[in-house]
């Protein structure tokens, strides 16, 4: 399998009233396509930050993150944007969706920022509503969604364009146990059926218990790393 992500010796440390809190320390890793892996550990350990870094959404200090075999350093803002928007599929625990916008067209706005002909839209967007069991309510704006409902749209939105890697920062968190549960079971089975790649970050038990690799971080640390 192809490493996706590569991680060399990355820090990301932030200056605050109480002094420098070294909130990614340190971190090699690298990750390869079809992992089902998790970022785990208590509020404050770093797995947001360290997602964040992953995902180019912020920068290291001191180390090289590389993308596919691209590295983001030097890279200005707007050549990360492209590679965020052409290489990775982000889904948030607060769902991110535009409220003025129906199911349809919040999965179509991705393709719109890409530049994707209209004409190709409904052949991109259709199948993966229907595989998401989304189909029936491509209609409908997020405030007539249940919140599973929601972050099943968010999980179209990232893979309508098939990414290199899903980043997904605690998916679970606004969700009930049933709801986690079935969202769970559909984002293993994009993995197993589709070779969707997921990387999470979370403290959800069932998260961790589901992961093929757990990397466990305590103050921005790697304390240990567990493969299944």
């Amino acid at each position: 399998m192809s490493t996706l992500i590569e991680l060399k010796s990355v820090a990301r440390h932030y200056t605050g009233s109480s002094g420098t809190v070294r909130a990614v320390d340190n971190v090699s890793l690298s990750f390869k396509e079809g992992d089902f892996s998790v970022l785990a550990g208590s509020s404050g350990s770093g797995k947001t930050t360290l997602l964040n870094l992953i995902g180019g959404i912020d920068r290291p200090d001191i180390g090289e993150v590389l993308i596919s075999g691209i590295s983001t350093q030097g890279k200005s803002e707007s050549e990360l944007a492209d590679l965020r928007l052409n290489k990775i599929g982000f889904i948030f625990q607060s769902y991110n969706l535009l409220p003025v916008l129906t199911v349809y067209e919040n999965v179509q706005f991705i393709l719109q920022i890409r530049g994707i002909a209209d004409r190709l839209h409904n052949e991109l967007i259709l199948p993966v509503l229907k595989r998401l069991g989304l189909i029936d309510l491509k209609e409908r704006f997020p405030s007539q969604l249940s919140g599973g409902q929601q972050q099943r749209v968010a999980i179209a939105r990232a893979i309508v364009l098939k990414p290199s890697i899903v980043l997904a920062d605690e998916p679970t968190a606004n969700l009930d146990s049933d709801t986690a549960d079935s969202l769970l079971d559909l984002m293993q089975s994009l993995n197993h059926e589709d070779r969707v790649t997921f990387l999470f970050s979370s403290h959800d038990p069932e998260v961790i218990r589901r992961a093929r690799t757990v990397i466990r971080l305590r103050d921005g640390k790697v304390i240990e790393i567990e493969n299944r």
